[in-house]
């Protein structure tokens, strides 16, 4: 374990997901201590993508934009909103270029599988036909989120692909979560690892399914085909039960012949990037941010 992630440990709450209400005024508390950064620097705005229901998102927009990026929150498709994101995207913003467009997705178990697909595919749609009031090039529209924002993002990619939806430049996913059936070998080994183990994540997945059975829009490691999905950046954290589904996914996309670049960040854990003072954490930060800048360039 990296030294400096390793001294916070002891502060982090237990992430009990059986209690949805508790874990979210948790990870409310945990993001209140992260600072966000740069937002005299941006034009921040509230709006409601029209919808069923309508979507709310948060767009923050530097000078001289850089393409767009659909951006999707972590919290086990239990927790978050726009305000615990809100330090993540001004940092998504400033240091890539892009407009960030921040989604408050339906969260489960009240709106299980498929409600957050559908209101980030929504998302989506608005910003691609909509690209011209927005200000946005509709052929530099990236998506991408943490953790199970990844996963959403990496679904979202994929029917998109199969629907001939709005064109997708590129595909941020950070921690990704993929996989319903949790039969990695980090999986089946990361049992305790610091703040998410592998029980709080199949209690995730028990959440957003409900009684539904996975398909690849909601883990998207099952799908059987990856062709034809754009370029992707996947990053992973050594001591994270997610570990070992989101490299497996980046070799398959880079089976099926899509671009891919990972990286493996040693001595991390699940989510410790929200420890902004550790050395590893700024270079995390940093390399997302890098990674959609030269996506979306010109």
């Amino acid at each position: 374990m990296d030294s400096e992630l390793e001294a916070f440990i002891p502060l982090f709450p237990p992430a009990d997901l059986t209690d949805p209400v508790a874990a979210r005024a948790e990870l409310a508390a945990l993001a209140g201590a992260v600072p966000a950064t740069g937002v005299e620097d941006l034009v921040v705005e509230d709006r409601t993508v029209p919808g069923d229901p309508g979507v709310p998102v948060r767009i923050y927009r530097p000078r001289q934009a850089q393409g767009a990026v659909i951006w999707l929150h972590g919290g086990g498709y239990v927790m978050g909103d726009l305000d615990t994101e809100h330090p993540w995207a001004t940092r998504a913003a400033n240091l890539s270029g892009a407009v960030v467009i921040s989604v408050a997705y339906r969260l489960a178990p009240e709106h299980p599988f498929p409600a957050a697909l559908d209101d980030a595919y929504a998302v989506l749609t608005w910003a691609s036909e909509h690209a011209a009031e927005l200000g946005l090039d509709p052929d530099r529209i990236a998506v991408g989120g943490h953790s199970a924002g990844a996963g959403l993002a990496a679904g979202v990619a994929l029917r998109a692909r199969d629907e001939q939806g709005p064109q997708i430049r590129f595909q941020l996913l950070h921690q990704p979560g993929l996989d319903d059936r949790q039969q990695t070998w980090s999986q089946r080994n990361f049992t305790a690892t610091p703040w998410m183990t592998r029980d709080k994540f199949a209690t995730s997945w028990r959440h957003y399914m409900g009684s539904r059975t996975a398909t690849p829009y909601a883990a998207p490691a099952r799908a059987e085909d990856l062709s034809g999905l754009p370029p992707a950046y996947v990053a992973t954290a050594e001591f994270d039960p997610l570990r070992d589904e989101g490299i497996e996914y980046a070799l398959r996309l880079l089976q099926a012949g899509v671009s891919v670049e990972l990286h493996q960040w040693p001595g991390t854990f699940h989510g410790s990037q929200a420890i902004v003072s550790a050395e590893v954490s700024q270079r995390q930060i940093e390399e997302l941010a890098g990674a959609l800048r030269r996506a979306l360039a010109v």
